[in-house]
């Protein structure tokens, strides 16, 4: 008979500490003896016999440890329960399944657990959250394993883009990823004390529009103006396209190509052209002469070397996984506190009625996020006279009332979204 083993794949896009939660979770079942296969490409090929796998030995997790991107190649495939089949578990004497990805995944391994089950073939399956959008709801308000180093990465590129800017005179305008929360702009624009962050969670009393986009970043420029100072850089969550109305994103005058269901794919140009290309146009028809240059943060994020954060972060992880397994868990996310104590977080527990795990968004009302917003280099009332100089109708491009936030303080924060 053959050893008993762990199978271990990964799904979704990529993270910084993915490598180190394979190396640690396969350390830790090598020295009871279990065999450790790794599975490449998701779940695409596990079911149809055509899976390519890798045994993981000690030399291999040894290696891999610190190093960014994934050993396992990742899909996005999503398969339906008609595709599921037992032979891999079977064959290869699988006692645990371990899922590193998102909530798909997490959902997908619940599913094939019932299936599996239902054919007599009893195995644990526990999953490891990733994603460099910090948007899963883990207890202690704990980062997501990627978070930290994809931050690192875009603070160091941020900074880069800010001393350009200085130096050459120019605007820029970056679009950082984060599908449905903006913590990677608005932490990585805090980090570079950058004048302007826009993130969908600050329109949290008005509608997004791509005007209003607009209207905030010329905000920035003018106020800037008035101070004196030539240059800049904004950096805003790539969010607010996937919340914005479909028909405005088709009719901003930028040529997308179309699905198959004649839906704009954004994933195809750079948000950040498209933002750049808007305010061009405004300042020249503002007739302010001001240049500035599209700049897309994301795709270099997402597989740098973990920072000592993660090396951290993704230990602890993969070591939670062995107890979980060890007190006969299945159907669970790891989690774990900052006092490093292991949390399994049941589906059920976090799912809404759709079965999906809602998003963490930026809290702004947080002491932090307050501070920063109200820090930022804005027009306000106080700018109007000034403003004239340049804008024949200043209040327009007045950072409050674009998003209706209220003047509630004499620092000018914005107005608790609280109930």
């Amino acid at each position: 008979m053959k050893k008993k083993s762990i199978a271990l794949l990964c799904a979704g896009g990529p993270a910084p500490g993915i490598n180190t939660v394979i190396s640690t979770i396969s350390k830790v079942f090598l020295k009871d003896g279990y065999t450790i296969i790794g599975i490449h490409d998701g779940y695409k090929n596990l079911f149809n016999g055509k899976a390519e796998t890798v045994n993981i030995n000690f030399q291999y997790a040894d290696r891999i440890f610190p190093r960014g991107g994934s050993t396992l190649r990742m899909s996005r495939y999503k398969p339906s329960d008609d595709e599921f089949s037992i032979d891999f578990f079977v064959d290869n004497n699988v006692k645990l399944l371990v899922t590193i990805g998102g909530d798909d995944t997490a959902s997908t391994s619940n599913r094939l657990a019932k299936y599996l089950e239902s054919q007599n073939v009893n195995i644990q399956n526990i999953h490891v959250p990733k994603t460099i959008d910090n948007d899963i709801p883990l207890p202690d308000r704990m980062p997501t394993f990627g978070f930290n180093s994809a931050k690192d990465a875009g603070v160091h590129i941020g900074n880069t883009v800010y001393e350009d800017s200085r130096t050459s005179g120019n605007w820029f305008v970056i679009a950082s990823m984060g599908r449905s929360a903006g913590h990677l702009a608005f932490e990585i624009g805090a980090s570079c004390h950058f004048p302007l962050i826009i993130i969908p969670e600050m329109f949290n009393k008005t509608k997004i529009t791509l005007a209003k986009v607009v209207h905030l970043i010329i905000s920035s420029i003018v106020k800037r103006k008035l101070e004196h100072i030539d240059h800049g850089v904004v950096i805003i969550s790539e969010g607010i396209f996937h919340v914005l109305d479909e028909e405005e994103i088709k009719n901003c005058g930028i040529t997308f190509t179309y699905d198959a269901h004649g839906h704009p794919e954004l994933g195809n140009v750079s948000k950040a052209h498209i933002i750049n290309v808007l305010v061009q146009r405004k300042l020249k028809e503002l007739n302010i002469s001001i240049k500035s240059r599209p700049v897309e943060m994301g795709y270099e994020l997402r597989c740098c070397r973990p920072v000592a954060y993660d090396l951290t972060l993704c230990t602890v992880l993969g070591m939670g996984v062995k107890k979980l397994y060890e007190q006969g868990m299945k159907s669970c996310i790891v989690s774990t506190t900052r006092d490093a104590e292991i949390v399994p977080i049941f589906m059920k527990d976090v799912e809404d009625e759709h079965g999906k795990i809602p998003p963490r968004l930026v809290d702004i009302d947080t002491e932090f996020a307050r501070m920063v917003l109200s820090d930022m280099h804005v027009l306000t009332k106080r700018d109007y006279k000034k403003a004239k100089s340049w804008l024949s109708i200043p209040e327009a491009f007045d950072f409050y009332r674009i998003l209706e936030w209220d003047y509630s303080s004499a620092e000018l924060r914005p107005m608790s979204s609280k109930v």
